[in-house]
């Protein structure tokens, strides 16, 4: 999973071709700590179809809110810079993330 900052977000998420999943995190939410080992999963399953990336959102709060991301964990798929899907907070449960995954494959 690609680690993304305030610097390379626009770069490897808004200005790329295909989708992606991004995952809104931050160190002092549990429930996004417990859900990362399935995100990684996830990643091992589908990173052919789909680019993973996690954001750190503590370290990148304007950013954060200026993609609406307004509780944690989220986890989004962008499809050619454009956000197109999202589930957050209690929705944001393993199953759920691969229902939407597949969505789009």
């Amino acid at each position: 999973m690609l680690a993304l900052d305030k610097t390379n977000f626009e770069q490897e998420v808004l200005n790329e071709k295909g989708y992606i999943l991004v995952d809104f995190w931050s160190q002092g939410c549990e429930p996004c700590k417990a859900l990362m080992p399935s995100v990684v999963e996830l990643s091992e399953k589908y990173g052919e179809s789909i680019k993973f990336c996690k954001l750190d959102t503590t370290k990148a709060r304007r950013l954060a809110i200026k993609q609406r991301v307004l509780g944690l964990p989220t986890i989004a798929i962008y499809k050619d810079g454009e956000k197109v899907d999202e589930v957050t907070k209690d929705e944001a449960t393993a199953t759920n993330i691969e229902n939407m995954i597949k969505k789009y494959l």
